[in-house]
């Protein structure tokens, strides 16, 4: 299907990609060339592909699932591909929203190709009658020059650069900053003097709470009591004004992230906190890792259930992760996280280990009326 409004550009086209089957996308030039595109914007943009989906990374997720429904387009300019756009919508929760993310060759911007694919994703939405649309634009710290103008977050804390281009884009077409996160990056291997002191202060708070973990697949035995920590995730952490519903997670869907994550070539290990009298799971982290990139490992969730925040759990789960990390993958020269600027508690845990910020994530949201 072409976009609606493609005679606004003559030659412009913006067509739907069929995902491939096949992990190497064999047979799906379309495909790769979306691929293409994102590998050349994060060398662009990062100068590493630290942050960037393998191909077979990416051809799994945007198959979709029973949770989330995700399409690909491709955008050519004269049969040449010059961007690409995605659309996700949630099936379970969140089913009045769809994420929507834009991307155009840095040759090719300022001739409106970015708001013709916009156009068509936010037309798209709506015939599935979403009526709230997220993205989110990741960037290096390098643009937030001190004393720069900054576009405060509607309801959370911190700012994106007024006058960077993402910025434009996003206000132009009615979207709203409503939360800053900031992208911080930690060197391997930790000092283990620094860890044991770490380690010895929370264990000060932690009386009757056990660490164990596990890689790749939780056990049978803990899978549902995983699984309710995972709803949770979805709920506690700081989501400023972007008005999210909490997801269902059971034992179903984290085997199908686990396995999506193994196909994908994506190794884990978890870190658990245990309440000792009732057997709960208090706390948990989850770290990735790709040997595509070996240099750099994922961290995925941390969470502390509320009914034991105050105890060290959360510098705990860590600590036993990073010491993992460093017996798994020994290659691994760093660990990259992101965390909400408001959430200060887990801000300082990572600042207290040696985390240092690297770049900045604006989470924008359009509401139709």
């Amino acid at each position: 299907m072409s976009s609606s409004n493609s005679h606004t550009l003559e030659g412009l086209s913006v067509e739907p990609v069929e995902v491939p089957e096949s992990p190497d996308a064999s047979g799906s030039p379309d495909f790769r060339a979306f691929h293409d595109l994102d590998v050349a914007h994060h060398m662009d943009l990062w100068g590493n592909l630290d942050r960037c989906s393998t191909l077979a990374e990416s051809v799994l997720f945007w198959r979709g699932n029973e949770y989330e429904e995700r399409h690909v387009f491709l955008a050519r300019l004269n049969g040449t591909p010059v961007g690409s756009g995605t659309l996700t919508l949630p099936l379970s929760e969140n089913t009045t929203t769809a994420g929507v993310d834009v991307l155009v060759d840095p040759a090719y911007r300022r001739r409106g190709i970015g708001s013709e694919i916009l156009g068509m994703l936010e037309q798209q939405a709506r015939g599935r009658e979403r009526v709230s649309f997220d993205a989110f634009c990741a960037e290096p710290l390098d643009l937030l020059i001190p004393g720069a103008g900054l576009l405060e977050a509607k309801s959370g804390t911190g700012g994106v650069p007024l006058d960077s281009a993402s910025t434009g884009f996003a206000l132009h077409h009615g979207y709203s900053l409503e939360q800053v996160e900031t992208n911080s990056t930690l060197d391997l291997p930790v000092k283990e003097a620094l860890l044991q002191d770490l380690e010895e202060q929370a264990l000060k708070r932690a009386g009757g709470y056990s660490i164990t973990g596990w890689q790749d697949r939780c056990p049978d035995e803990l899978v549902d009591v995983f699984a309710s920590l995972k709803s949770l995730m979805s709920t506690e952490v700081p989501i400023a004004g972007l008005g999210w519903e909490g997801e269902d997670w059971d034992a179903r869907r984290v085997r199908l992230e686990e396995s999506t994550w193994l196909a994908g070539g994506i190794a884990s290990t978890v870190a658990v906190a245990r309440h000792d009298a009732t057997g709960e799971l208090a706390a948990y982290t989850t770290l990735t890792h790709r040997e595509a990139t070996p240099g750099m490992v994922y961290q995925e969730d941390t969470l502390v259930a509320p009914g034991h925040r105050g105890h060290g759990l959360g510098m705990l789960v860590k600590i036993a992760n990073l010491r993992r990390t460093e017996q798994l993958w020994p290659a691994a020269t760093s660990v990259m996280t992101w965390n909400a600027n408001e959430n200060r508690h887990m801000l300082a845990i990572n600042i207290a280990l040696g985390f240092k910020p690297s770049g900045f994530d604006g989470e924008w949201q359009k509401r139709l009326e």
